[in-house]
């Protein structure tokens, strides 16, 4: 049996926080891909890039869901239930 999010509830309809990582941009850092929380719209970096922004914000905030930030990508992940998220419906 599948392992499913049961932090469905939490999705709010957001805002991205800035066209980038948020962190990366202040500090002049790179990123690889852009994740968003669907909590309140902060847009971090994924965990391939060197600082890992989006899962940093989950542990700093216990925002549960984010999805990418890459255009054509219809995606999420739960951070908590450690299951991925199909947003293309």
């Amino acid at each position: 049996m599948a392992q499913e999010c049961t932090h469905l509830d939490q999705i709010q309809e957001v805002t991205p926080s800035a066209p980038g990582c948020e962190e990366c941009l202040k500090s002049g850092s790179r990123w690889v891909h852009l994740r968003i929380c669907l909590t309140c719209g902060h847009v971090g970096c994924c965990d391939s890039s060197p600082n890992k922004h989006a899962t940093k914000h989950f542990h700093s905030t216990n925002h549960p869901i984010m999805a990418s930030f890459e255009k054509g990508e219809d995606w999420g992940w739960c951070f908590v239930d450690q299951v991925e998220l199909d947003f293309s419906e």
